[in-house]
């Protein structure tokens, strides 16, 4: 299986889980980075990069090294970039 295929198969677990309080959606992914969307009614004060590093585990669950490389906050969702581990 592809990193393409790997990272929708976390995205399709991470939502099955967390949606609709956390909704995650791919917005690209290369061989150095995945980039998500999460948007939903997830708690914004606490816990709020609890979120993100869930995604990072189900990465692991899928055979997939990520670590977060960016956090772009925006008014109703984030968009994260994580950088793909070798």
């Amino acid at each position: 299986m592809g990193l393409v295929d790997r990272v929708e198969k976390t995205v399709e677990v991470y939502n099955r889980y967390r949606s609709p309080e956390a909704h995650a959606k791919i917005l690209r992914v290369d061989d150095e980075y995945v980039e998500v969307e999460f948007s939903g009614p997830y708690c914004r004060t606490c816990g709020y990069y609890d979120y993100f590093e869930d995604f990072v585990i189900e990465a692991e669950d899928q055979g997939i090294k990520l670590e977060i490389d960016e956090i772009r906050d925006m008014v109703d969702y984030a968009v994260v970039r994580f950088r793909v581990k070798t």
